[in-house]
């Protein structure tokens, strides 16, 4: 699951202990914005799917909110404890897991950690089989030992290149490629795209203040997709001027000798100026009036 169908060449082997298993157990960390607090969820059902547990017994997950300002306390080890119904001289070793898994996420800037599955052994020791953690990205700047343990070789290679470049690119299945200024939109532009009966092959946000150089690497990656048949551009002229984007499609385009087809959805500052451009440039630039015109032309391209 966690793969995809396609699955994930395996480069390395960890190989560990075996052990006596007891009882299996789940334990995560998560932000919890209803409440601004920090969520520690647990459940006895541990090395299990948890979306699962919680779609069929719900009743089966103890979730304790921690406040940031006053930390992990005894009372939330002891709620933790109770809800598994942790054997007493089992609880110490418990509550040290539980504190210790709240003090990492808070002190490396984390969205995640999960431990699935925590176990028992027959010789009563408390340890994580399997975890993940999942750190904001914002704030890997402060984490340099983090950013030592990266491993490239499990990235997909055009989401790499395009962080590189500035670039938030993520790599998808359709045959449509789409360059966006602004996330929001971007997730509008492949609604949008879909609906009209195509599928996006990529989310590609080049930012608000996206330039020549930008687009024409947004245009590098998506080109190194064979499925790609269309590229829609869609671009709302803020911080960007329209004239400035046509410019740098214009540019773009003639040096890389585009061979699918692009349209071009623009509005915003100095628009006319910008269509102008576009249709004096002599390529295969076709620009559309509305979002629902740019999705219905790029439909038929890859259709």
């Amino acid at each position: 699951k966690q793969t995809g169908a396609q699955g994930k060449k395996v480069r390395k082997v960890l190989v560990e202990e075996g052990l006596n298993i007891k009882k299996e157990l789940y334990l995560s960390v998560i932000p919890d914005r209803e409440t601004a607090t920090v969520a520690i969820v647990c459940s006895q059902d541990g090395g299990m799917d948890i979306e699962e547990v919680a779609a069929k017994t719900p009743e089966r997950i103890i979730s304790v909110n921690v406040s940031p300002i006053t930390g992990f306390q005894p009372f939330h080890a002891r709620k933790i404890c109770f809800g598994l119904e942790i054997e007493k001289d089992l609880q110490k070793q418990m509550s040290a897991v539980c504190k210790n898994l709240y003090e990492l996420f808070v002190a490396y800037d984390c969205s995640m950690v999960e431990i699935n599955p925590l176990i028992i052994t027959a010789e009563g020791n408390i340890l994580a089989l399997d975890a993940k953690m999942d750190i904001d990205g914002n704030a890997m700047y402060r984490h340099p030992d983090v950013k030592e343990m990266r491993d490239i070789e499990e990235e997909d290679p055009v989401e790499a290149e395009a962080a590189q470049f500035g670039l938030n690119y993520i790599n998808l299945d359709g045959n449509v490629g789409n360059i966006v200024n602004g996330a929001g939109l971007a997730m509008a532009t492949m609604d949008i795209v879909k609906m009209a009966g195509a599928s996006p092959a990529n989310f590609l946000d080049v930012g608000g203040g996206a330039n020549a150089e930008a687009i024409e690497n947004g245009f590098r990656l998506i080109m190194k997709d064979p499925k790609v048949k269309g590229i829609l551009i869609n671009v709302f002229g803020g911080i960007l001027r329209c004239d400035i984007l046509a410019k740098g499609v214009v540019q773009a385009a003639t040096k890389l000798k585009l061979s699918v087809p692009v349209v071009i959805r623009m509005e915003g500052t100095n628009v006319d100026e910008g269509r102008k451009i576009l249709a004096e440039s002599g390529l295969d630039l076709i620009n559309a009036k509305d979002l629902s015109d740019a999705a219905e032309k790029v439909a038929k391209i890859a259709a």
